[in-house]
């Protein structure tokens, strides 16, 4: 029996490098995903604040949404 490593040991650890540079891209897509859905989020929260602001104070519409005007 030989210590010798076999011929393709090179091709093991390419295989393996490339899955890794693939899940790095992946989680660094959803990274840039995530950001971006939650300043959409903190649009939509600030704009929902907005109308509630907007509504008279002290009167009470049953729930319904407003149509903008």
């Amino acid at each position: 029996m030989t210590d010798a490593l076999p011929d393709n040991t090179g091709y093991v650890a390419a295989a393996y490098l490339v899955f890794l540079a693939l899940v790095l891209v992946y989680v660094a897509i959803m990274a840039a995903r995530l950001g971006r859905t939650e300043r959409d989020l903190a649009e939509l929260d600030e704009l929902a604040e907005g109308r509630d602001a907007a509504r008279e104070p002290g009167g009470h519409d049953g729930g319904r949404i407003q149509e903008p005007v």
